[in-house]
C-alpha cells in the first residue's frame, strides 16, 4: 500500500489547520517545515520592506534553514506539500525543503492557503525546484473542503 506523507510549513496556523484536517482524515503521516529560526510578528510584516520574510522573499536564493527532519523519507510514495502563498508563489523555507530530499518516483502534490492569490505561479516554481519528482495538480484551500480534497487525491 501507499504511503503518505503531509508536510506542510504554516506562518499563521491556517495552512497547519488544514494540514491536520487531512492528516486526520487520510491516515497520512504529518510533517510540519519548522524554521531553525521561529518567525516573529514583525518577521511576517510583508509591509515592511526590512521584515525577514520580505528580505527572504527578494531573494530567490534564500534558504532558511529547518528544524528537524523526516525520517525516512524513501517509505513514502506521495507528499503532499502545503504552505501560504507569499508572493505569490510559495515561501523559501518550502524550497529548503524540496532541496532537502530526493523526490525522484514520488509524487507531489501542492496545497496552499492565500488572502487572495491563486497557486498556478507556485506549481510551477515548485516544480522548477524539483523536477526529478511527478508533480499532480495542486489545490488551493481556503476554509473547508481539505480533508475531501486530500482524501480525492489519495485515492488516486
Amino acid at each position: 500500500m501507499a504511503k503518505a506523507l503531509i508536510a506542510y510549513f504554516s506562518a499563521s496556523g491556517v495552512t497547519a489547520r488544514a494540514a491536520k484536517e487531512m492528516a486526520a482524515a487520510t491516515g497520512a503521516d504529518l510533517y510540519e517545515i519548522q524554521p531553525a529560526e521561529p518567525y516573529t510578528d514583525a518577521d511576517l510584516n510583508w509591509m515592511d520592506k526590512k521584515s525577514r520574510s520580505t528580505i527572504e522573499m527578494n531573494d530567490p536564493a534564500c534558504r532558511p534553514a529547518i528544524a528537524g527532519g523526516v525520517q525516512d523519507m524513501a517509505q513514502y510514495d506521495t507528499v503532499l506539500i502545503g504552505f501560504p502563498i507569499w508572493w505569490y508563489v510559495e515561501p523559501r523555507i518550502v524550497d529548503t525543503f524540496l532541496e532537502s530530499y530526493d523526490f525522484s518516483g514520488k509524487t507531489l502534490i501542492p496545497f496552499a492557503t492565500s488572502g487572495g492569490s491563486g497557486i498556478g505561479k507556485a506549481e510551477k516554481s515548485l516544480q522548477a525546484h524539483c523536477p526529478a519528482a511527478s508533480w499532480a495538480k495542486g489545490q488551493l484551500l481556503n476554509g473547508a473542503g481539505a480533508a475531501d480534497w486530500a482524501q480525492r487525491v489519495l485515492k488516486g
